[in-house]
């Protein structure tokens, strides 16, 4: 017969010191994972979460609010170029064809 696996249970306060960590340190989120012996995706769940609680907007300093603001600026950027690329390209298909 085949055994499940019990998977592990952690205490509220360990999964937001892991949060608190994984955020506070200059790391990679998948190396603190590793070093608390923590799976990187649960980690990454539990940020999630902490995010969604609302506890995350409070307790960001100005340099991770300007991070999160850059990398949203970033995305929108990148997205701004795709959209003005694929205008071009309709101009110039459609310029061809009125000729």
């Amino acid at each position: 017969m085949s055994e499940k696996k019990k998977l592990p249970t952690y205490t509220a306060e360990f999964k937001e010191s892991a949060v608190q960590l994984a955020l506070s340190s200059n790391q990679p989120i998948a190396q603190t994972a590793r070093e608390l012996g923590v799976n990187q995706n649960t980690l990454y769940t539990w940020i999630g979460n902490y995010h969604q609680s609302g506890k995350g907007s409070q307790s960001q300093t100005g340099d991770e609010r300007l991070y999160n603001e850059l990398k949203q600026l970033q995305r929108e950027n990148r997205c701004l170029k795709e959209e003005r690329d694929i205008l071009k390209k309709a101009a110039a298909y459609f310029a061809r064809a009125a000729e």
